[in-house]
């Protein structure tokens, strides 16, 4: 038997995740036309792109690779950005998932910092060490990108280097370029402490949310 990587819908309370499909199309093409000088160091589809974004994420789904994920905002219904468990490992079996990326995340402008990003990472670190029962949990980014280290900072992940020339650049205008990747990571012994400060965050995020409805 050999793991599949496969992501289930996971429900919170500010975000829900659902399995990529076509019919996010619609939503996500206006999510990814908010503001997008948020986008610098990453790659976000136009509008016109997103049904050709979906067949690609599909495909390396398809391929085993990566487990792609609309970002749904739970008091709109209205899709708010992708996100992916990437990158499975198994070095000790083949039948069990020893350590796993989240990645390919980006958010619409509307849904930075409302909490929707860490109750989303709770939601994908707490399946992988709970559900899969990982051993380590990689963030990665650019290293010139300060807002994105910043938010993986904030969900408790710990750096641990810049690997140089490490990968592709997603920087507009370096389609032909690598760049240097800053790499972060959560271990299982980590989790109770990072999960016991999401979920103070994440009820936060929701009580300041529910106070703005009223």
């Amino acid at each position: 038997m050999t793991f599949i990587l496969r992501g289930p819908v996971l429900e919170g309370e500010l975000v829900r995740l659902e399995p990529l499909e076509h019919r996010h199309a619609a939503d996500l093409a206006v999510a990814a036309e908010e503001h997008r000088d948020t986008y610098a160091f990453t790659w976000v589809p136009r509008a016109h792109e997103v049904g050709d974004y979906i067949d690609a994420q599909r495909a390396r789904a398809a391929a085993g690779r990566l487990a792609p994920y609309a970002q749904i905002a739970v008091a709109t219904g209205r899709v708010v950005g992708t996100t992916s468990y990437w990158e499975p490992r198994s070095w000790l079996s083949d039948d069990r998932l020893d350590a796993v990326e989240v990645g390919f995340t980006w958010l619409a402008r509307s849904a930075q910092g409302t909490g929707v990003n860490a109750e989303s990472k709770l939601l994908l670190f707490r399946h992988a060490f709970e559900g899969w029962g990982v051993a380590r949990v990689d963030l990665k980014t650019d290293a010139r990108n300060a807002r994105s280290r910043a938010a993986i900072e904030s969900v408790g992940a710990r750096f641990e280097g810049v690997l140089r020339n490490w990968s592709r650049s997603w920087a507009p205008g370096e389609q032909e370029r690598l760049r240097d990747t800053a790499i972060y990571s959560i271990t299982a012994e980590e989790w109770p402490e990072r999960r016991s400060l999401l979920e103070a965050r994440v009820r936060k995020s929701a009580q300041a949310a529910g106070e703005t409805v009223r």
